[in-house]
């Protein structure tokens, strides 16, 4: 996995991730002034596979609109054109926990949606999710492209399995990272709770002893 900026040379991946972005508008125009996103096409000719999540979901498909002037000036921009739908930003965020399936081996998926744009158009007729009562994102009719507002969509390792899959990666096998996560974080409560003296930060935060043992209580 390599992350890389606009004019930064490599070879043709075998999967691209647009990821999120808090000025999507803004990037989408990076990526046509800089001649990154006539890349990105040629590359989705040539075989390459594409996943975009939430603002880079928004890239994929044919424009993304603008009307009250959220993220730019009002108007429209056009995406990549890779999924056939269109995106209207709206004023009213949409923000929501999300569980269900992906559409790919029925994998368990859980997280969140925060984005401030409507996507509609035929693409989300092949749904990349399945969510209770409702569908997300979008597949390609030759299973090329995805894309989806999920906001954690690798952290199950049996979706990110699926995902690595779907992408051509033979036999994946994904940590849980989750559970690395909060061992991590035990870890360094461990290091803390050894090597600080714990009395001597409540008494510079201010914290009297009932303060302190409620932030300590599990």
């Amino acid at each position: 996995l390599a992350w890389v900026k606009p004019g930064q040379p490599r070879d043709r991946p075998d999967l691209v991730i647009l990821p999120g972005s808090k000025d999507t508008v803004a990037d989408l125009q990076t990526l046509w002034a800089s001649g990154e996103a006539t890349q990105l096409q040629a590359w989705a000719r040539q075989g390459t596979w594409f996943l975009g999540l939430c603002g880079g979901f928004q890239m994929l498909g044919t424009a993304i609109h603008d009307p009250h002037g959220l993220e730019s000036e009002a108007g429209s921009s056009a995406g990549l054109g890779l999924l056939a739908f269109e995106t209207t930003l709206e004023r009213e965020k949409q923000l929501h926990r999300i569980r269900g399936v992906l559409a790919l081996a029925s994998a368990p998926v859980q997280g969140y949606e925060i984005h401030m744009g409507i996507s509609r158009g035929p693409a989300l007729e092949r749904p990349a999710l399945h969510l209770d009562g409702r569908t997300d994102g979008a597949i390609s009719e030759d299973g090329q492209i995805l894309g989806t507002y999920l906001h954690g969509l690798f952290d199950a390792p049996t979706a990110c399995d699926a995902l690595l899959a779907w992408a051509g990666l033979e036999a994946p096998q994904s940590p849980d990272h989750i559970a690395r996560r909060e061992a991590g974080i035990d870890r360094l409560a461990d290091a803390v709770e050894q090597h600080l003296d714990t009395r001597m930060l409540e008494q510079l935060f201010g914290l009297s002893p009932s303060q302190a043992a409620r932030r300590q209580a599990p």
